[in-house]
């Protein structure tokens, strides 16, 4: 039995958008190099990206002592 020839998976970069290898091979990946890895690590630490954190005081008792 032969072996089936993989297919290269290729993705954007998130930073550049360049096509890039999404595989081991590829120590960056999703990113295409260090420079944009590091690109979207400053973009998170200067808080430029952000998750949503949900209002939960609604669920929360007005009186926590109330019995």
């Amino acid at each position: 039995m032969g072996t089936t020839p993989s297919r290269k998976r290729l993705v954007a970069c998130p930073t550049c958008k360049q096509l890039t290898e999404f595989s081991s091979k590829n120590a960056f990946r999703p990113f295409c190099s260090k420079r944009c890895e590091l690109i979207d690590l400053g973009a998170w630490a200067s808080e430029q990206y952000a998750i949503p954190a949900g209002n939960k005081l609604h669920e929360q008792p007005d009186d926590l002592s109330q019995s």
